[in-house]
């Protein structure tokens, strides 16, 4: 059982130890604890510097802001004892486990107000950009995708070599004379999850399945099924129900995607000159 840490710093160790370890810092051993305490302390420091700064003054957490944050995490237990319990096992109570959310949430608060000083985008800016990162705007063509899946398996009588590859023959059979039946064949037969939506895969660019099913499904044209295909998982039928050719975005298209682009970078690059001058770096 790992020892117990003030509230504050209970809080980011928490925190660290499910990012980290994806455990609650009492189930790590004591090595792994020491080190989520030593972040947790570093975070606690750097906290308490951003809150000192001339920004943080007049920035509040509204009280509703806060219950609903609160809500949602009471909310992922089935009951409120379950939540208490669980901040006691790891050295928090409701009183310091709502301070602490309060005081990451009014940080966040303070480094979004100095994003905000960020210079804003414009026009030429976005024209600029996607006029030197063309690459970016070029979708290729994409196949959606249809399959049923036999698996080989020498312990299962139906699953044998023999009787799978007699068994999706049979499909593909019946496929080739009435296409438009594969989703109920995939629903009855298909032995991979994806039978219980028919078998769809999805919208694929080259390059997203085996490679011999890659090679097969672009081969197809829209509304055609393959014949017998084999991968490591083993037998398939495929069915390209439509084709996307390939395209290139215009500026209008691009330009939500550039703008959402360069103001996340502008704000980091803004946030990263404010803390460096915050903590004297």
């Amino acid at each position: 059982m790992a020892e117990k840490i003030d509230g504050g710093v209970a809080y980011l160790a928490l925190k660290a130890a499910q990012k980290k370890y994806g455990k609650a810092p009492h189930d790590l051993p004591h090595a792994e604890f020491e080190r989520v305490k030593m972040m947790a302390q570093q975070q606690h420091q750097f906290e308490t510097r951003v809150l000192m700064t001339p920004e943080a003054r007049d920035v509040m957490v509204p009280p509703a802001t806060l219950q609903t944050a609160l809500d949602e995490i009471r909310g992922r237990y089935p009951e409120a004892d379950d939540f208490i319990a669980d901040l006691a096992r790891n050295g928090l109570d409701e009183t310091s486990f709502a301070e602490a959310l309060t005081r990451e949430m009014k940080v966040e608060a303070v480094l979004e107000k100095v994003a905000s000083r960020a210079a804003t985008i414009s026009d030429l800016d976005l024209e600029l950009y996607f006029q030197y990162h063309p690459d970016q705007f070029r979708r290729p063509e994409s196949r959606l995708a249809r399959h049923i899946l036999i698996t080989i398996n020498d312990t299962i009588a139906d699953n044998t070599r023999a009787a799978a590859h007699k068994r999706i023959s049979d499909i593909a059979t019946r496929l080739a004379k009435a296409p438009q039946r594969f989703e109920e064949q995939a629903l009855k037969h298909s032995e991979c999850p994806t039978a219980l939506d028919g078998g769809k895969l999805g919208d694929l660019p080259r390059g997203k399945l085996f490679p011999e099913l890659d090679q097969a499904l672009f081969e197809l044209q829209a509304g055609e099924v393959s014949g017998v295909l084999e991968s490591e998982l083993g037998f398939h039928v495929l069915r390209c129900d439509a084709i996307t050719p390939a395209t290139v975005l215009g500026l209008s298209e691009a330009k939500p995607h550039i703008r959402k682009l360069m103001e996340q970078k502008r704000k980091r690059v803004c946030q990263q000159a404010w803390l460096k001058k915050v903590l004297g770096e």
